[in-house]
């Protein structure tokens, strides 16, 4: 049986209604109680719609209301909202488990976009062990969908690596973002609590790479005469690439983590340096102080940094549908802040507009077709929690 948003609703089992720890980005929590069912949090109305286990990115398969979401310890499954049927994915790669590390962001091309899922190309980032070493890595392959509760991915093969690998457990990044034209994605490769790597254009840590869709350098970036891994970089001087939109407009932007302090929304241009690890509005772990970004200091600046940090997740430009006062505004998914963070964004600057309380570490986000947005819990047991206009 080929699976399709009404196929999925056939009946089924439905699921149960940074480097450190100071960057928010650490290990996953316990599970513990957080909102129950249609509870309410400032503006928002809350639905659980199911528990994974320590997941990590979350997406529709354009075209559908079915949503995917990866789980860090190398599994992976997909909801089908309307009928609340769970199936899992079968055929993902394997993955250097620990720390940060594991299975990361998951991807699909809009220009596939169908009401059904039979075959449609999937792209996938994990971390991979190389000896006592790890990096992140990025895979493309074929989702075949032919029962109404299993998937699996065909072909995958890796089409990008980090390079070099690193002997750290953190500051992955690998979130994947496509070109509004769908002709180049766009990835972020963490600078693996390394610091210097992300000055240099030798290497892919620290920076935004734009790519092909197969993988390959992109024509026309803005260091591809330096030749080897400098023909990706995009831009550079990055920490820990949490979350890479396009806005309404076609602008690039990157949520990163700082250190102890300086979380940063930044917008991105080809060949800007933002700075890390010279500049930062953050200090060092340790206390040891980072000389602050100024005027003339000849970096990239913040739309707006955030000391104490967030410790962001992911964040999405809304469309605006069920809030249309907040269309295009940013919505950021807290780990530290534990909070739903609001900016809107007038040119290069940002203001945050709002904050929502959660009580629970929140690791991802992503907008349903109907306007309504899906955050999903950190941690063993990680709720997928629906939101929908309060008092509507």
């Amino acid at each position: 049986m080929r699976i399709s948003t009404l196929a999925l609703s056939l009946s089924a089992l439905v699921t149960a209604s940074c480097g450190s720890a100071q960057s928010g980005d650490s290990a996953a929590e316990p599970a513990r109680t957080g909102v129950a069912a249609s509870e309410s949090a400032g503006p928002f109305a809350i639905t659980p719609r199911g528990t994974f286990e320590e997941p990590w990115g979350i997406i529709f398969a354009p075209g559908t209301e079915v949503l995917f979401i990866t789980e860090k310890a190398g599994t992976m499954k997909f909801v089908d909202l309307p009928s609340g049927r769970v199936g899992t994915v079968s055929g993902l790669p394997e993955v250097a488990y620990g720390g940060q590390g594991g299975l990361g962001d998951v991807a699909f091309l809009e220009s596939e976009a169908s009401a059904t899922l039979d075959r449609r190309t999937i792209y996938l980032t994990w971390a991979a062990a190389v000896g006592d070493e790890r990096r992140a890595e990025l895979g493309r392959g074929t989702l075949v969908c032919e029962e109404a509760d299993a998937c699996r991915i065909e072909g995958l093969q890796v089409i990008w690596r980090q390079q070099p690998a690193i002997k750290s457990p953190g500051h992955f990044s690998h979130r994947i973002e496509f070109s509004p034209d769908g002709k180049y994605l766009f990835l972020g490769s963490g600078e693996r609590m390394q610091g210097d790597p992300a000055q240099g254009l030798d290497n892919n840590l620290g920076k935004v790479l734009r790519l092909n869709l197969d993988g390959t350098p992109a024509e026309g970036n803005p260091f591809a005469d330096r030749g080897g891994v400098s023909r990706e970089i995009w831009s550079y001087g990055h920490r820990n690439v949490a979350g890479l939109q396009f806005d309404p407009n076609g602008q690039l932007w990157d949520l990163e983590h700082g250190p102890r302090g300086g979380d940063e929304l930044n917008r991105v241009e080809p060949g800007n340096n933002y700075g890390w690890p010279v500049r930062s509005n953050g200090d060092n772990y340790n206390g040891d102080p980072i000389p602050d970004h100024s005027a003339d200091d000849g970096f990239a600046k913040s739309a707006i940094g955030w000391t104490p940090v967030i410790a962001p997740g992911d964040f999405i430009f809304y469309s605006g549908k069920l809030w249309p006062e907040w269309r295009g505004h940013a919505l950021i998914a807290g780990l530290g802040s534990q909070s739903l963070v609001r900016v809107s964004l007038s040119g290069e600057q940002g203001t945050e507009e709002g904050r929502t309380k959660f009580g629970k570490r929140l690791r991802d986000i992503v907008e349903a077709p109907d306007g309504s947005v899906y955050v999903v819990e950190d941690g063993k047991g990680g709720r997928l929690l629906q939101l929908t206009p309060a008092g509507r």
